[in-house]
């Protein structure tokens, strides 16, 4: 072998030892196997599954965790087992016959690893309609709920059992005051699906909402099946039906209701005339501003005005009429107690957000009266218009018979204008005569402070207005919204605007501050009675519940 031949072995020996491909910190060491095809392996992913689980495979055509496609159950008794842990979940008192309200709360009320989980039973072989299907007319019934004033507890307990009722158990529900969602998770390894509708309108009308009451009543009982196509036909049916009563007994019903308010705080039959007179004056006007788009804010201070006009009249002309009367009793009609009363409730059961939302438009609302009876105050102060705020209390306790038959007719009225079925107006008429009475007798008779009077009045219209409810399988608040009507601090609002008008600011602030604790007193007796009746009552309750647990501030 020749010195040349010798060298070029060497040569390439040096070559490969210094080969930067070779010599490279990221080459394999030997005995690795390197990965063939040149792409990244999927076992090596972090979005893998991991080798021994096994992936669920999707039953129809759709891919998995798509969102049309259709839900492996159809009923809430056919889901899967829950995981249960070993030391076990607190047991759940639901009884079978109790109303969906009561087993819907009771449901929303525990946390969600708590929730009883459905017996199992044979899976039937139809499977139920797509999830966006359901979750839209879940929230199409909520919306219908929460623009007619239901507290958005009762709207989530509806949009609980509508799901449930189609086989959507991992439902979660969500309400505040203008935005309702609802997601739905079919399993632990599937895509969640949300939906959300904005509530933009908001309008008063007790009778739709006995009707959709009447719907998920239905969607929830188990000897009935509503298809999905037969409750969107039931639910256009309740969005088109026009309201029972006119525009021109709304418009009656607001005057007879200012009437019987002026009567009720010591007026005559001239003061009831002119009461009547001056709210459906200024009920035409707040719909004169609606139709021209004005805001509500506008339309109250509107409304207020011609009541408190025809006051000042009375007392310049020195006609021997209680004109303090005649502004209160136009008042009652403009008060926002159904407001008051969702807001409030809405705060004690959690929500809130809502409430705070409620509680500010009421205060709006509030403010609005206040501006435009104080306009007219300070121009018929002004003017020589002599008001006696000690005049409009003169003769209550001597004529009960008469307060008695005023308040029954303020609670009628106030049915009308809240667009309740006519079956419900004579119960919800005589649980306003039996407000009043207790009111007055507690008042009046046993020298109780007004606001604790005013708690356990509200208190009874809430017990009744609840059994009442579960008789009829419907709604409580038709039942009590009109029958707290008369126990509505009318006379405590004015007589704080009318200082503040003479100049008296802080007589005008105590009597504002009165208004607002009678108002708490009737929001929170009215919630207070409709709890006791679900913790005390038997028949049709869902037994006692599981308190809320405490924060303590986090």
């Amino acid at each position: 072998m020749t010195e040349a031949q010798d060298r070029k072995p060497r040569s390439d020996e040096a070559r490969t030892t210094y080969d930067p491909e070779v010599t490279s910190e990221f080459a394999l060491p030997e005995g690795l196997a390197v990965p063939r095809g040149g792409v990244e392996s999927e076992t090596t992913s972090e979005f893998a599954v991991p080798e021994g689980l096994q992936a669920p495979q999707p039953s129809s055509a759709e891919p998995e965790g798509s969102a049309f496609s259709l839900p492996r159950t159809y009923s809430a008794k056919d889901a899967l087992v829950a995981f249960t842990p070993a030391a076990g979940v607190p047991a759940a008192s639901l009884i079978k016959d109790a109303p969906w309200q009561d087993r819907m709360r009771t449901m929303l009320r525990m946390p969600v690893a708590e929730r009883p989980a459905p017996e199992l039973v044979q899976r039937s072989e139809d499977e139920g309609p797509a999830v966006p299907r359901v979750l839209d007319l879940t929230l199409r019934i909520g919306e219908l709920l929460l623009a007619g004033g239901e507290g958005a507890e009762d709207v989530e307990a509806a949009m609980f059992a509508v799901c449930r009722s189609y086989g959507l158990d991992r439902c979660e529900p969500n309400v505040t005051f203008t935005l309702l969602s609802i997601s739905h998770q079919p399993s632990l390894v599937d895509d969640p699906v949300t939906a959300s509708r904005t509530v933009r309108r908001r309008g008063t009308d007790y009778t739709r909402l006995a009707a959709v009451f009447h719907l998920v009543d239905d969607l929830t009982d188990p000897e009935t099946h509503v298809s999905l196509e037969e409750a969107y036909r039931r639910l256009a049916e309740i969005r088109r039906n026009r309201h029972p009563y006119p525009g021109w007994a709304l418009t009656l019903a607001s005057g007879l209701l200012a009437g019987a308010a002026s009567v009720l705080v010591g007026g005559g039959l001239v003061v009831f005339v002119a009461a009547a007179l001056g709210a459906m004056l200024g009920d035409r006007l707040a719909w004169l501003c609606a139709g021209r788009g004005l805001p509500e804010f506008y339309q109250f201070t509107v409304a207020a005005m011609p009541p408190a006009a025809i006051g000042v009249a009375f007392s310049l002309t020195h006609v021997g009429v209680n004109a303090s009367a005649v502004v209160t009793g136009g008042l009652f009609a403009l008060l926002p107690g159904r407001a008051l009363v969702a807001g409030v409730q809405d705060g004690l059961t959690g929500f809130y957000i809502t409430a705070s939302a409620r509680l500010l438009e009421v205060m709006y609302f509030f403010v609005g009266i206040v501006a435009g009876v104080l306009v007219v105050l300070y121009f018929g102060v002004k003017v020589g218009g002599k008001l006696d705020p000690d005049a409009a209390l003169g003769g209550i306790s001597e004529r009960p018979l008469v307060q008695i038959i005023a308040s029954m007719v303020l609670s009628l009225t106030f049915a009308v204008l809240l667009q309740q079925e006519r079956s419900t107006v004579l119960a919800v008429t005589l649980n306003g005569g039996v407000a009043w009475s207790v009111y007055g007798a507690m008042q009046y008779s046993g020298g109780i402070s007004p606001v604790a009077s005013t708690a356990v009045a509200a208190g009874l219209v809430g017990l009744f207005g609840q059994l009442l409810s579960r008789f009829r399988f419907a709604s409580a608040l038709p039942y009590t919204t009109a029958a707290i009507g008369p126990l509505l601090p009318g006379s405590a609002t004015y007589f704080g605007l009318l200082n503040m008008a003479q100049n008296e600011v802080d007589k005008g602030l105590v009597s504002l501050a009165k208004a607002a604790s009678l108002a708490m007193a009737i929001a929170i007796g009215v919630n207070l009675g409709s709890e006791i009746s679900r913790l005390t009552l038997r028949v049709g309750s869902a037994g006692k519940r599981r308190a809320a647990k405490r924060t303590r501030g986090f």
